[in-house]
Order: structure tokens, then sequence, then C-alpha cells
């Protein structure tokens, strides 16, 4: 009789982030966390995954590689982990989508969670980039940014 040794299989994983990385992304969600006054990081870094992840299927083309880019690296695979939406979300269908991913979330605490999250990106992406991205999201989404909304009515 002979007897088999299982052999070891090897699983492939992503590298560490590197310090630098891991820094900025809790620069960003400790960011979040004053914004939102969350009382802990945790929260804080929920709501973040959830938000921009929701924002990632809401963003196309060179916006959504820049906001990527821009972002802390964890951020930027969240916001590329979704595919993007081929109908886009206006602001109050997109507060209610990122209510779902955000456990307890009421359509009240929903949109706080969302603004919390969306209104300290334009510091971290600049004004070209925070520009063009509003400039491809409907209506509605600067005051979610913390921008005033400024589009002509129609």
């Amino acid at each position: 009789m002979t007897v088999t040794t299982p052999q070891p299989t090897t699983t492939t994983l992503a590298p560490p982030p590197s310090p630098r990385e891991d820094a900025d992304w809790l620069e960003l969600t400790e960011a979040v966390r004053e914004a939102g006054e969350y009382p802990t990081r945790s929260e804080a870094e929920r709501v973040t995954r959830a938000v921009l992840t929701a924002l990632g299927a809401q963003v196309s083309g060179d916006e959504r590689v820049a906001l990527a880019q821009a972002l802390p690296s964890e951020a930027g695979r969240l916001v590329a982990s979704r595919i993007p939406s081929l109908h886009a979300l206006t602001a109050r269908e997109f507060v209610d989508a990122a209510a779902t991913d955000i456990e307890d979330s009421t359509p009240a605490t929903a949109r706080w969670h969302v603004s919390s999250v969306l209104s300290v990106l334009p510091s971290r992406l600049g004004e070209p980039l925070t520009a063009d991205l509003l400039s491809q999201l409907p209506p509605g989404y600067a005051l979610l940014f913390g921008r005033a909304d400024l589009a002509a009515a129609a």
C-alpha cells in the first residue's frame, strides 16, 4: 500500500500595504471620523468602505481612474471594486443605495454617513479632480461633497 503525503498548497496573497499606504488610509478614516463625529475609527472605517464602494459604481472613465489613483491604495481598491453602473443614480438614490450597505442606517443617518465621507475628499483630491467628478455626477452630489450646488436651474 502506497501512502501519499498531501502536498502543501501555495496561495498568492496581495502584498501587505506599505507603512505609507497604511498611514494614508488611517489619515483618511481619521478625517472621516472627525467630520462625522464617529466615536471610533472602526466605525468611520466601516462607513468609509461602504460609501467609497458605492461611489465606485457611479463614476466611470478617466475620472474613475483618477479618483482611484488620488486616494490611498485601500480606498482606490474600494472605488475600483464595483463595476460602473449603466444608470447614474440621483444624489438621493445614491444615499439610499449606500444606506443598504451601512448597518443600522436610516435615511437621515445615511445622508450623514455619505456626507461625512464625501466631504473630506475634495481636500485630498484637489479642485480640478473634484470638479471633474461633480461634472460627471447628476445634480445634487455637490452638496454631499460639502460644496454649494451651483448648477443652473433648468
